[in-house]
């Protein structure tokens, strides 16, 4: 069995799970990546959005690395931040509702 690079969330995956990774590396990412409705920068800022909406931390660095080199500025990173986070947290809503409507028991 290989050792596993554990400072790489993907090498860990890729040792642990090679043919899931090898559908990922070579089948869905460039479907993905090559679509050409978005640009890549668009692409990019969808997926960080998406990744700290689902709560992805793990995979967010390689993709803030991504979205830099498709055009992404910092800036603009920091600005889709508190919008996603905001609209993320909505669905934390009815736990809210149901905690208050708990402790009105």
């Amino acid at each position: 069995m290989s050792q596993a690079d554990f400072g790489s969330p993907r090498e860990a995956a890729r040792a642990f799970t090679p043919k899931l990774s090898a559908f990922v590396d070579d089948t869905l990412n460039p479907c993905v990546w090559s679509d050409p409705t978005l640009s890549l920068r668009d692409r990019s800022l969808v997926t960080v959005a998406a990744l700290i909406a689902g709560g992805h931390l793990d995979e967010l660095p390689s993709h803030l690395r991504r979205a830099v080199t498709n055009g992404v500025t910092h800036a603009l990173t920091q600005d889709i931040c508190y919008p996603t986070v905001v609209v993320a947290s909505c669905n934390l809503l009815p736990v809210r509702m149901q905690a208050g409507a708990t402790y009105d028991e």
